[in-house]
Formats: C-alpha cells, structure tokens, sequence
C-alpha cells in the first residue's frame, strides 16, 4: 500500500475496484465504514453486488475482465472536464500530454459498450474522483488475476497520477494483500526478477553484491515462474520445494498442475497441516504455525512486525527457517548456518535497501514501515510524499482487450471465483474449525434467478458446471447478487474443485493466472447418489472430462 491502514477513513472520496474486502478485509473494511459515517463518498466497481456495493454511492457492475474499459473512461472524462492535477503532473510525472492525447477517444459511450455500465454512472464516478480533494484507490486480486492485470494496476494507477492523488494523506494506489506476509516474501526475494528488497537481478551491481554477499556466482538473468516451473516438471523441472501452499487446490487448470507435480522425480511439501499438496509429496516437512514461531512478517501496509512464540510446536514441527537452512546445509551449501530467525532478519536488513535502518531489536514493537533506509530513520508509512524515489510518475497508454478465452456459444456463461468470509483460501486451517465449518460447510454457486430458470435449474438443486479443461458437479443458489450470465464460486473447497476449470490464459509480465474469467456452461444434474439416498448436504465435487 502506498498509505498506510490509518489513513483508509481519511479520504474524501473512496474508489474500490476488484475487492470484496467486507469478506476478504474484514478488519480493514471498518476503516473504509468509518470514513463513509464521516461523509466521505464510495464508489465501487464489482461484477457482483458484493457487500460494499450496498454502501456505495456509485456502483459499478462491470462484466469480468473489462476493467481497461472502465478505467480509460473514466480518465477520458477527467482530462475533458478539467480535473487534472496539472501542477502535480507537471512537476512530478512523464508522458503526461501523450497520455491526455491518448485518452481523449476512450469516451463513457465507448466503454458501456464493453463493460456494460451506463455511460452516465461512468461519468459520475469519474467526476466524483477527480473532483476529491483526497481520493484513495483500494484494490486486491479482483483487479490482478486476469491477462491484463498489469494494465488493470497501471490504469489505476493513471489515475492517480493525472489527479495528483499520491504522496498525501487520504490518498494513494493500495493494494491489500490477501495473505499474511505476502508483502514479506516479496521484500525478501521471492520472485523471480528481484534480488531481496526489489533490486533487479539483470543489474550487474545487484550481481556483484549478492555474488559478494552469498560467496558464489550468481544467476545473471531472471529466474522463472511457478507457472512455468509447472510447465517444465518432470523436463528440465525434476524436483521441487513447495513451502506453505496448497497448490492442487488454489492453482488454475488442476488436471496440470497434478500432472506436473507427479512428473517429478521428488516433490517436497512444507506446511503446518497435510493439505492436499502435501498428501503427494515424497516427504512432507512439519513446520511451526504463526503462534509457535519466533519471526518477522511484514504487513500489507509495509508494516515490519516482530512475531513471537506463544506455545511450544507440536512433535517434530520446526520454523520454514529452520527446515530451509537445515537443507542447504544437507545440500553441502555456505552460508546456511543459520541459528535464529534473528540471524536471517538481520542478514535481510543488510542487503536490502529499503530495510537497511532496521535489526532485530529496533523492531521489538513493530513500529516501522518501510523504506527505512538508515538507522534513526523514522520509517516512511506514507509512500511518495517527497516525489518519486526514481524520478517521475509514467503515464502508461494502455488500450482494452479481450480476456484470452470470452464466452461462446458452447461456453456462453462467465464464472468468476474469490473467497468467502468464514473459508480462508483452501480451507487448510479454517475446515478444521467446527465452528467455522458450522457457519460455511459446503459450496454453493451463485447463480441468478432468471438463470436458474432459464437454465432449467433449482435453488438447492445439482449443476455441472464445464469449461474447456474440464467439470465440477456443485450445488446451486438463486441470488441476485451476481448478474446474469456470470456465476460466482470460491476456491476453498477441496470436493468442489473449482480450480479444475480456470486457467485460460495468464498476464504476459506477471504470468498471473486469468482466475476471475473464465467461460464455462452450466446444466442441470441428478445428485450424487449418496448425498441422494441419505438427504445429507454438502458438496461432493467431481472431474472429468468436458
């Protein structure tokens, strides 16, 4: 996030596209509540009536994946009435008149077309943006797991730029995050472009001080994504690592990703229960839980938190530290003596930049977002507030285009997937709460009523829901908060794997999977005859082939 969570109830205006955080950010989201009983405005972009949208003051129902759309209207509609920031692009941004000359065709008349939402609601959304004084822009994968997700960010981020909405309080582009320390893993390396604190693995100086640091030659060009590591298993791919993820379950296009993890020669799991990942690894590590681990996570607002142990680990679990440098050990590598999570945050802070004012003691009460680039520095909770660390803001001349896969006439309805309040992701800790699984114990998809009708379907009834990779049996509810043509699922349920359908087509820069697009048909289905005979519920999923 580039402002911090304090800052979420001190907008004027309040722009969320792509997130459902009432569900996903509970906590969070009160913030956002808090500004509105302020007065601040909402506006919300959602392809389903999610609950924001139930306090918003503009709505939004886009169609899946027409994002661009949306966004490049909006940004016609502030540039042709004169809302710009033209002192903040002036002084603090590039490519501003190219970008200004570039959106002057995208019209609201344009984008209804595409997107589906009035041509004056577009307006209205946009003149209530650019008129704020401070606007804030939330977002999470809602805007991010489609082909053109970079688009979708770098057209939020447009925005902001030509409103001079960035590096003042009440503003900002935030992403919040949709598991813990995701920010930490990529503030420490893990992905496949960036050295530890986001320096770029093709710079030669980047190459010359991990070479120094790890006492090796290093890799000279980027590394590959898990998406491609999957294409390759059992090729060039011969063994692989996977450290607290259920992949089987939360991966696009399932009937691959299980294919690959069987090709390999080994495949290693770490985690804190055996998911269903680790149910096909040849050796499963068990690794400490979050209350069972000395630590360091850092937040969705930057934020630099100490983790303490509260109970001893369970048996033979041991931190993914632990296990990790136990292995490179093993493997006959330096530099994986490792002692104490004290010693590997503290090798972090002396490679990486943006942590280098920090250590293990200065942040015993976890007051710090980063940059802290120096010891003494107060920290940085507010991104952007000197200017931009590489100079200027770059306008980006974007165009809209079609998710990989659209809807035909085999394939003629959108599902959309995301979570729900009471499942967490795969529901690898939250199914083993009876109190949780009271509140959610099966899944069921959103479908709406003239569909349902149409489709010769029933409320409570079985659907077979297919898509080009494959189908999944699951039952249905009537609910007008999905739209016609789309219907909506979570993930997090193992025996109705909706991951068996999605994968059609990824982001060219990220290889971000396109999870929230996806064409698929739907019919009607006898129930299982179990669930048939005994009259219990619950979803018992299946696949084969379309």
């Amino acid at each position: 996030m580039s402002n911090p969570l304090a800052d979420m109830d001190k907008p004027d205006v309040i722009f969320c596209i792509g997130t459902n955080m009432t569900e996903c950010h509970p906590v969070a989201a009160t913030r956002l509540k808090r500004a509105l009983t302020r007065g601040a405005k909402m506006i919300v972009a959602d392809p389903r009536r999610i609950g924001l949208a139930d306090i918003s003051d503009v709505y939004l129902p886009i169609r899946v994946g027409s994002d661009v759309s949306l966004l490049l209207a909006m940004a016609h509609v502030i540039a042709r009435d004169g809302l710009l920031d033209d002192s903040f692009m002036e002084e603090h941004t590039t490519e501003g008149e190219g970008f200004l000359e570039h959106v002057a065709r995208f019209t609201p008349e344009w984008a209804s077309g595409i997107c589906g939402v009035p041509a004056e609601d577009i307006e209205a959304a946009a003149l209530l943006y650019g008129g704020a004084d401070r606007a804030a822009i939330y977002y999470t994968v809602g805007i991010t797991e489609h082909i053109c997700g970079v688009d979708n960010v770098q057209s939020l981020c447009n925005l902001a730029l030509m409103t001079g909405n960035l590096g003042r309080e009440g503003t900002g582009v935030n992403p919040m995050r949709g598991q813990n320390n995701i920010q930490g893993a990529g503030d420490a390396g893990a992905l496949p472009n960036n050295y530890p604190g986001f320096q770029s693995v093709t710079v030669p100086a980047h190459q010359e001080k991990f070479a120094r640091a790890y006492g090796r030659p290093v890799d000279l060009e980027e590394g590959m994504t898990k998406v491609t590591a999957l294409d390759l298993a059992g090729d060039r791919i011969r063994a692989m690592i996977i450290d607290g993820e259920n992949t089987v379950v939360s991966d696009p296009d399932r009937q691959h990703c299980e294919h690959a993890l069987k090709s390999l020669d080994c495949l290693v799991v770490i985690d804190i229960f055996m998911s269903e990942t680790a149910e096909m690894a040849d050796v499963v590590f068990p690794a400490t839980a979050w209350a069972e681990t000395d630590g360091v996570c850092t937040n969705t607002e930057r934020r630099v938190q100490r983790l303490r142990a509260a109970v001893p680990p369970p048996g033979e679990a041991r931190p993914d530290w632990w296990i990790l440098s136990r292995l490179g050990e093993r493997m006959g590598w330096e530099g994986f003596g490792f002692q104490s999570a004290r010693e590997v945050f503290n090798e972090l802070c002396s490679l990486s930049p943006i942590y280098a004012g920090l250590d293990w003691d200065r942040i015993a009460r976890s007051e710090y977002q980063w940059p802290v680039p120096e010891p003494g520095h107060p920290g940085t909770p507010r991104l952007h507030e000197d200017g931009f660390i590489n100079g200027r803001g770059i306008f980006k001349m974007l165009t809209y285009r079609d998710p990989e896969e659209t809807v035909n006439e085999d394939y003629p309805i959108w599902l959309t997937t995301g979570r729900r309040l009471p499942a967490y992701h795969t529901r690898t800790q939250t199914g083993r709460s009876e109190g949780l699984d009271y509140l959610l114990s099966e899944e069921r998809l959103e479908v709406h009523p003239d569909d349902i009708a149409g489709l010769g379907l029933q409320n409570g009834g079985w659907a077979e829901l297919s898509s080009p990779r494959g189908c999944v049996h699951v039952k249905v509810r009537a609910t007008t908060r999905s739209p016609r043509g789309t219907v909506f699922a979570s993930f997090a349920f193992n025996d109705v794997p909706v991951n068996v359908l999605t994968g059609g087509g990824y982001d060219p820069v990220t290889q971000t999977a396109a999870l929230k697009a996806c064409p698929v048909a739907l019919k009607p289905v006898a129930p299982p005859p179990a669930l048939g005979q005994t009259g219990l519920g619950g979803a018992l999923g299946r696949t084969a082939p379309p």
